[in-house]
């Protein structure tokens, strides 16, 4: 594995700093999941409050605008905290050189065979400099993936659930006096 990233001397400062960053990434997905799960309860139990509402014929609108809008919370928060894995094996082996290629990811690894796969770990631990850069490469995938995939969709599920109540409650209300 090509790197340029070189560590002069390795240590327990160094092994701390990488543990405590990836256990905060770690503790940060968790706080992602637990956020998701909390707006497709939220979501579900009032859209199970809405539907049946649906069908006595009153403020149709708000509850249909409402409905609607806890659908996509539900949506975005699910696709927030769906694993990212390849959908199926490639024939054409991965790029372990790749800078989008985590050797420490399962969804990374599993595409490359057993030899493959301790063939690079052996490249990579034979170097102090390679397995730090390894796993600096892990912890900036990881953050990325949080930023673009899990934060990125959550924030899109909480503005929709927000935006939700507020447009029912504006449409509950222009129903209601009008």
């Amino acid at each position: 594995m090509n790197t340029t990233f070189k560590v002069e001397k390795p240590g327990s400062h160094l092994d701390q700093l990488l543990r405590v960053t990836q256990a905060h990434l770690i503790q940060l997905s968790s706080m992602a999941d637990v956020k998701a799960n909390m707006l497709l309860t939220m979501s579900s139990v009032v859209m199970t409050l809405a539907l049946p509402q649906l069908f006595k014929d009153t403020h149709l609108w708000p509850l249909i605008i409402l409905i609607t809008f806890c659908l996509l919370t539900i949506s975005l928060a699910t696709y927030a905290v769906m694993p990212k894995t390849p959908i199926r094996r490639s024939h054409t082996p991965p790029d372990v050189n790749s800078m989008s290629f985590n050797l420490l990811f399962f969804g990374d690894f599993t595409r490359l065979t057993q030899v493959e796969f301790e063939s690079a770990m052996q490249e990579i631990m034979s170097d102090h400099s390679h397995t730090y850069g390894t796993q600096v490469r892990e912890l900036y995938l990881l953050g990325t993936y949080l930023a673009e995939k899990k934060y990125r969709f959550l924030r899109l599920a909480y503005l929709s659930f927000i935006t939700g109540l507020i447009v029912t409650f504006v449409s509950f209300l222009i129903v209601v006096f009008k």
